[in-house]
């Protein structure tokens, strides 16, 4: 298995590991119990920008790469492509609600629960149909040479993981500590 593939299974089970942690929010407010708001805030804030400015031009540059070479791929790879911005967009509206929720605003509950019941949905089902769907193709498809290609034409854009990385930035600390408490009370199961 390509080094890249397994890259992006390894961001894909973290990425998941986020959205559990998010939804574990999300299902407190639903309840009327307090959620920690910045911690969902953080989550967003890292889905939003890590993949766009790491995972996903990686992504994209494989994915063009694999509707030139197959255009039977081209409804897959547009819809999985379109996929990243609607996340995209959801992330900035969560981002936003979240920001008046912290901030004491008039944000109503139906509001900020749709909002991000269609962010966990859509990101889950873009997570699986990635790992179902398109990665198989890839695999079989690239070669050694094809992922030299993709790593030069996105090498200068590449950015540290701020969350997962070897670096955690200051904001995402207290995400850190919930991830590794719940990877620890998994363990401990």
């Amino acid at each position: 298995m390509s080094g890249q593939i397994v890259a992006w299974h390894a961001e894909h089970l973290n990425f998941a590991r986020l959205l559990r942690l998010f939804e574990e929010q999300v299902d407190l407010f639903a309840q009327g119990e307090p959620a920690d708001y910045t911690l969902m805030q953080d989550i967003v804030h890292y889905l939003r920008h890590f993949p766009d400015v790491h995972h996903h031009r990686y992504e994209n540059e494989v994915y063009e790469r694999m509707r030139a070479r197959d255009p039977k791929l081209g409804p897959l790879v547009a819809r999985l492509l379109q996929e990243h911005r609607v996340i995209a967009n959801l992330g900035d509206a969560l981002t936003n609600l979240l920001e008046e929720v912290i901030n004491e605003g008039a944000v109503t509950r139906s509001e900020l629960e749709t909002t991000a019941a269609a962010y966990l949905v859509y990101y889950r089902a873009h997570i699986e149909a990635e790992e179902t769907q398109l990665l198989p193709i890839v695999q079989a498809a690239m070669q050694p040479s094809d992922w030299q290609e993709v790593a030069a034409a996105v090498q200068a854009k590449a950015h540290d993981d701020p969350l997962f990385g070897p670096q955690v930035e200051q904001r995402f600390r207290t995400l850190r500590l919930a991830i590794e408490r719940e990877a620890q009370a998994a363990h401990s199961a």
